[in-house]
């Protein structure tokens, strides 16, 4: 179903808003503190940048591809409402909503929650009570989500920037795969993660997500609509229960599933039009460079960063032009990593809860706070933080003359 909301000013807007979702519940807050994520307008339709640029299309797109771009993006900034199947638990009204800074697409400071138990040392995700994922509204307080409390694992993580998606898509699995037989020193020990992918039936190697917890875009997309704003499709069908409450899904789920209808004339839904924009979004441009990060740039590789955050890899044919045998200036492995500390403490898909996937650095100079729950404010603090198999490197960064920490800074602040 669908039912486009008509961008309006932010005033009025929010006031639109208060009267559709005025019964919308507070999540437990962690640690004490209110959550700061509300539901709310989606951020003005930004013009669309070009083709190259942060927010643009790739380069070299085809006028039909370029269509798809545009049509994606469109779905992209759609604002879904109960009329169109939102909910009944979600957390956010549409993927801009989250996915905007510094441009459609990006990153920004909103937060998800994820919960879960671990008990002799093996995680739970508790899906029998909704876990892992806290959706953190409802179209209605009756069925709003709490943190269970069989929880002993809470984190958050932040929305991440989906520039140049399309180009990670495009790296062959075995092109993954061989980088978890690179010999590493400092007990590296990075792993591919092997995920099951609802749009091949296959078994494919995971590159999207913190844990790296799906292989393809589509699959990506179904995943997000799902789980991000409750709305159902054809690879994910079936809603979540508010923490797993049966009864309360059956007298707010009114709309049958699939919600994501498929257009008889072209076969597609709109998470195929969602993952079309994702998959020929360009790229994050490098900044521009100076002598010092230049001077920074070799200090990278000296000193272990290079490992895990590989500079660069390569895509295989595809039937994208613009997509095809391109080098991949994405600065990761998309291994697993044992990260100690700097782990969540969720396990998903393939990921152990102390695993996270090597964060690609392209785009790093514009997606701050860092890391996975944002509690880097600065590049510097983000590395001060690392642990476990990236422990030797931080430690060898710590000992760095302070003007060649400026210049490898200053490298990481032009990519």
């Amino acid at each position: 179903m669908k039912t486009t909301l008509t961008i309006i000013p932010h005033a009025i807007s929010a006031g639109l808003l208060l009267m559709t979702f005025a019964a919308f519940a507070q999540p437990r807050p962690i640690d004490g503190r209110p959550d700061p994520i509300r539901p709310g307008p989606n951020p003005p339709q930004q013009p669309i940048p070009a083709a190259g640029q942060l927010g643009g299309p790739l380069l070299n797109l085809t006028p039909a591809q370029l269509a798809d771009f545009l049509a994606g993006r469109e779905e992209f900034a759609n604002v879904e409402t109960p009329a169109s199947g939102l909910g009944p638990i979600f957390n956010n009204v549409s993927c801009a909503a989250c996915h905007f800074v510094p441009a459609t697409g990006g990153a920004s400071e909103i937060f998800v929650t994820r919960f879960g138990r671990v008990v002799n040392g093996q995680f739970d995700p508790l899906t029998e009570k909704g876990g892992s994922l806290l959706q953190q509204f409802a179209i209605n307080p009756a069925a709003r989500e709490i943190i269970p409390r069989e929880a002993n694992v809470i984190a958050r993580r932040q929305t991440t920037p989906l520039f140049g998606l399309g180009l990670l898509e495009a790296i062959p699995d075995a092109v993954i795969a061989q980088n978890a037989l690179r010999p590493n020193p400092d007990g590296i020990k990075g792993r591919a993660a092997v995920v099951p992918d609802v749009v091949s039936g296959q078994m494919r190697i995971g590159r999207f997500g913190w844990k790296a917890q799906q292989a393809t875009l589509l699959a990506f997309a179904g995943d997000a609509y799902l789980n991000e704003m409750g709305i159902t499709s054809r690879f994910f069908p079936h809603e979540n229960a508010p923490n797993g409450n049966t009864n309360l899904l059956a007298r707010f789920d009114v709309f049958a599933d699939p919600e994501d209808e498929i257009d008889p004339q072209t076969g597609t839904g709109d998470i195929d039009l969602a993952a079309n924009f994702m998959r020929l979004l360009a790229p994050p441009p490098r900044g521009p460079s100076t002598a010092s990060g230049r001077a920074g740039e070799p200090i990278f590789g000296q000193i272990g960063c290079a490992l895990c955050h590989l500079p660069a890899m390569f895509s295989g044919p595809n039937s994208i032009a613009a997509l095809s045998q391109k080098r991949v200036d994405l600065y990761s492995d998309l291994l697993l990593h044992d990260m100690g500390s700097l782990g969540d403490g969720i396990g998903q898909g393939a990921a152990g809860p102390r695993e996270m996937k090597t964060a690609p650095l392209w785009g790093l100079r514009a997606s701050a706070p860092y890391l996975h729950d944002g509690r880097a404010g600065t590049i510097e603090d983000a590395i001060r933080l690392h642990d476990g198999e990236g422990a030797r490197s931080r430690d060898r960064f710590l000992r760095l003359p302070p003007g060649e920490r400026r210049q490898l800074l200053d490298f990481l602040n032009s990519l």
